[in-house]
């Protein structure tokens, strides 16, 4: 998976692509936050997918997409209150949740979730994100009326690190 951003003033986009089983390639791009759009490329008996793919990088790199890299993502906590360690019943509920985080903050450019944890009193699902506020809102209007709108807070890790 490849995915390129483009910050300029008043807007962030993305841009990635990746992949499929079949040999196809998925390109999904937006402005980031949003579900955006996405096509799927195929070989042709005349064109090569990849070949296909690599232009359309190529075009949007000159336009000024460019990676960020792993050290410059935010990590995301959302954070919820557990009974001691927790119950089998909290675990299957945060194991839900990250599925969701991977699909709701990957199909919005946002980022992707990296598990999570539970015990202490606690439970937390851990994400790497781009944007922290923009994740953030996302994140909240998700979760609002689900299952998983319990959660005590959601707090930027990076932020406590830097105090």
């Amino acid at each position: 998976m490849l995915k390129l951003y483009k910050f300029s003033a008043g807007k962030k986009e993305y841009w990635e692509t990746w992949e499929n089983e079949n040999g196809s390639h998925t390109v999904h791009w937006g402005e980031l936050g949003t579900r955006g759009e996405s096509k799927n490329v195929k070989k042709t008996l005349l064109k090569n997918a990849e070949k296909q793919i690599q232009a359309e990088i190529d075009l949007i790199m000159e336009d000024g997409y460019r990676s960020i890299a792993d050290d410059d993502h935010r990590t995301l906590l959302i954070e919820y209150a557990v009974q001691g360690m927790g119950s089998a019943e909290d675990l299957q509920k945060r194991h839900r949740l990250q599925e969701r985080m991977d699909e709701t903050l990957g199909w919005t450019g946002l980022g992707a979730c990296d598990g999570g944890s539970i015990g202490s009193g606690s439970m937390e699902v851990c994400n790497f994100v781009v944007d922290f506020e923009i994740a953030k809102r996302v994140i909240e209007q998700d979760l609002a009326g689900t299952e998983f709108e319990n959660y005590t807070r959601i707090v930027d890790e990076n932020a406590c690190d830097e105090d």
